[in-house]
């Protein structure tokens, strides 16, 4: 199993504290207090933060805040590659730190296969948030994403719900082609075109290949999704 360092800055506009850890890739990993190596909830409970920056070593990732009891997830997002963050994209909703809560970062390295890519995205729907995870993506080849935790399909995980949301993060230096969402029989139900992200040139943001918010697709059983991407 592979590891890189990840860190995430929380901050408002009068503090900020930096979290940090090495991350095994393919797993939630808790980061601490890189002075005091503490947890979130611990170090700041009640703090109010309004902004989340952070960074992996190389491939992708994504953070989330989480609370260790009821394991209800407060915010989520992408993390970029290190030397490429941006503090205008790092806003969030204000939140206010619970005690139990920690903050987490999920990643995963280049695919050592040539032409190869794995592929994370974040997954809104009316029964909530979910990461799904798609890996050794081979080029132009549309290819099934699933949860990352459970291997569920679209259909699965979210039947009788409505999507509402997708964001899509290729490993560094991938273009993303498209996403399809099939139904039961193979039908199209809705596709789109993305991206490269941010090192690469002509991408718009750091932290995503694809970003669709506003969505109103109602998920059927038997309902698939699958992303076609290009290496770098």
């Amino acid at each position: 199993m592979t590891t890189q360092t990840a860190n995430i800055t929380l901050s408002n506009n009068r503090m900020s504290k930096v979290f940090t850890g090495t991350a095994t890739d393919g797993s939630w990993t808790n980061l601490q207090d890189s002075l005091s190596t503490t947890n979130l909830g611990i170090l700041i409970p009640n703090a109010t933060i309004d902004r989340a920056i952070g960074d992996y070593a190389g491939g992708l990732g994504a953070w989330r805040i989480i609370n260790a009891q009821t394991l209800a997830v407060s915010r989520r997002g992408w993390l970029a590659k290190s030397g490429y963050n941006c503090y205008s994209s790092g806003a969030i909703p204000p939140h206010r730190v619970q005690p139990n809560e920690i903050i987490q970062a999920y990643c995963q390295p280049l695919d050592a296969t040539a032409n190869q890519s794995n592929v994370l995205a974040w997954v809104h729907t009316t029964k909530g948030t979910e990461l799904y995870e798609a890996k050794d993506v081979v080029d132009a080849t549309a290819t099934e994403i699933k949860t990352a935790l459970q291997d569920q399909t679209l259909g699965d995980a979210g039947f009788g719900s409505t999507l509402t949301g997708l964001s899509f993060q290729v490993e560094d230096g991938g273009q993303f082609l498209m996403v399809q969402i099939f139904d039961s029989a193979g039908g199209v139900v809705w596709s789109q075109t993305g991206n490269f992200r941010m090192p690469t040139a002509g991408a718009t943001s750091a932290y995503y290949n694809f970003d669709a918010q506003g969505l109103g697709i109602s998920i059927g059983k038997g309902f698939t999704m699958k992303v076609t991407v290009m290496t770098a």
